[in-house]
Formats: structure tokens, sequence, C-alpha cells
């Protein structure tokens, strides 16, 4: 798709990583100082809080609270409405989180979190985190920088970017919560893939933070340039992407480079996140 197709839809923002939509009908988006920023459709931008930390990935839960893995403070935190920043877990006592860089909510409330650990030391982790936070090692099978992530469609795997090895992942999710065998989906080489989401039809949307550019993978199939911008000017460094809008009929477009989210229409309709109540 021509670049012409991305219209900005927030801008004033310190360098979004994360973004997510909510159940309330805005978009939520992460700072480096540690701004939690709500999104209306519109552009309206308010800053709810701030952890005072450097924010990475950020998810909802059905209550409007907000999870943000915080690269600053080393955990994650949980921002309940109106604003209180309270922590929700750090790992375990001898697995603390080191890099939290994005979460991902099941049907039964566990949020599968991965730690992406030192680059190139391949040391990476996922954890889960029950509901109420207690937090155990999930799987330490995908420890090539591990980043964005989410749930398939039935509940059965978690698609996870591994971005050290430029490449997806699928990991099964045991009748028993437990990590299964990694299979690799598709590899994505001469890029350093870091956010993904997931079509209704089983198309994955890739960001990669270098370069700038933005894939399309559709079920089985091979990589697709969705959007690409050798000038860093509409995509700057993009990471997470996320489906927003009533329909999730838009694809939005976060760039830790720059300071605006972008969004188009990409023809396809996001699969629903999973939004648990406490």
């Amino acid at each position: 798709m021509e670049l012409a197709a991305l219209q900005e839809l927030a801008t004033g923002l310190d360098h979004p990583e994360g973004i997510t939509w909510g159940l309330d009908g805005r978009m939520y988006a992460g700072g480096e100082a540690g701004q939690v920023y709500a999104i209306s459709l519109e552009g309206t931008v308010e800053e709810v809080t701030s952890t005072g930390g450097f924010l990475y990935g950020v998810t909802t839960d059905g209550d409007g609270a907000v999870y943000a893995c915080d690269f600053g403070q080393g955990e994650v935190a949980r921002i309940v409405p109106p604003g209180e920043v309270e922590t929700y877990s750090t790992g375990t006592a001898d697995h603390p989180l080191r890099v939290p860089n994005f979460s991902a909510f099941d049907d039964d409330g566990n949020l599968y979190v991965t730690d992406s650990g030192d680059w190139a030391a391949d040391d990476g982790l996922v954890f889960r985190v029950e509901p109420g936070g207690a937090t155990a090692v999930w799987s330490d099978a995908i420890p090539r920088f591990p980043n964005g992530c989410c749930l398939s469609a039935d509940g059965r795997s978690l698609f996870a970017i591994e971005s050290h090895a430029r490449c997806v992942t699928r990991v099964p999710i045991g009748d028993d919560g437990s990590a299964g065998r990694p299979e690799l989906i598709v590899e994505l080489p001469g890029s350093q893939p870091d956010g993904i989401a997931l079509a209704d039809d089983g198309t994955l949307f890739v960001g990669c933070y270098r370069p700038d550019r933005v894939y399309r993978i559709e079920p089985g199939g091979a990589p697709e340039i969705l959007f690409e911008d050798p000038d860093g000017v509409s995509l700057n460094q993009p990471t997470n992407v996320a489906f927003i809008g009533d329909g999730l009929d838009r694809l939005a477009i976060a760039s830790l480079g720059g300071w605006s989210v972008v969004a188009a229409d990409v023809g396809a309709r996001g699969l629903p996140l999973r939004y648990p109540h406490r």
C-alpha cells in the first residue's frame, strides 16, 4: 500500500512504543518517561498518569486498568482508573523482570509477559502472571529477544516475535496451561521485527523497528511489505501495531523514533483482544 494511506491519528506523544485498544473506545499508548496516554479516534490525547519509568507494551483489562511493561522500573505496572499506579509483577525471585516488553491476556485472565533479556545474549523469557499477580516463568524456549505477542483466535497458542532471530514463533498452550514446543511460523530476514497484531482471518501484521516497515503475512503465505518508509517520516522506528475502532477495522502503528501514531484501513479486521475482569 502507498504511504499516503497512512493518516496521522495523534501527535505530541513522547516516543510511543506500545499501543492497544480499550473497551472505552480509546486507544492507549505509553511514553519514554512513563506516560500513559488515552487517545480518542478524533486524536484527542489525555495523559492519564506517569509511572516515572519507560513504557514498552501496554494492555487493558475489562475494568479499564492498563498493564504497562515498564522497562525503566523493571516491572509490569497496573494503572487503575483514574490513574493510580501499582506494581502488578516484578517477575520471580530467581528471575526478576529485566526488559518487560509486551503482554497479552488469555481467556482466564492470565497475562503472558515477554522479557526480552539482553540483545544478542539469547536469554529472554516468557512469564505468566495469574490473576492477582502470582508470577512464574512460563517458557525459556524462545530466548532470542522475545518481543511483541498475541493470543491465537482459539486461545490455545501464543504468537511471539523473536526480534534477534528475525522471526515469528508460535508456542502452544497446553490444557494444563504449560508451554508446548515452539514452532517457527515465518522468518523475516533483513529486518528487526517488534510488534504483532492478528486479524480475524488469521493474517499477521508485524511492525519492524528496522527498517521502517510493516509486514502483512497471510496464513501459510510469504511476508508481504505492506508499508515501508525509507525516509522515516510517516513511520519512524515503527514498533507495536494494533487494530482500533468499534469494528477493529483500522490498523494503528506506533513510532518509537517519533511523536505520533498513524492509522490506515488495511482491508482487514482485527481479532478481538481478551479483556478479563479482576
